[in-house]
């Protein structure tokens, strides 16, 4: 069995003006994956909005460069992740169409494995 990573990428405004009743909503969705999946979920969670992250970048002088805000400005951010065993990509795909993502979507991504 392999292990992959789910990320789940949202729209953030879209998901913070969508109000409570979706939010509600897309929590009962999370609860419904996490029984139907629960035998191949190893972990996950969901992550606070990009306004509250740091990014760190390496300088060619070895130094660091710390800024506020995500890596990455997109329209979509990186809100939480699962962490699943499967036999395969096609069972890992299988899996992340059951997380619900109204205002975004999923990408998957195997675990490297060093040896």
């Amino acid at each position: 069995m392999a292990e992959y990573l789910l990320l789940i990428y949202e729209d953030e405004s879209r998901l913070e003006a969508s109000g409570p009743e979706t939010f509600n909503e897309i929590m009962a969705g999370h609860q419904t994956f996490g029984t139907k999946h629960g035998a191949a979920i190893r972990g996950g969670n969901a992550l606070q909005s990009t306004s509250t992250a740091t990014s760190v970048r390496p300088e060619p002088s070895g130094g660091s460069t710390v800024t506020d805000g995500p890596f990455a400005e997109t329209k979509e951010a990186l809100g939480g992740y699962y962490l699943v065993e499967a036999s395969d990509l096609d069972e890992a795909l299988g899996i992340a169409k059951d997380i619900p993502t109204p205002f975004g979507g999923v990408e998957v991504r195997p675990i490297r494995v060093f040896d």
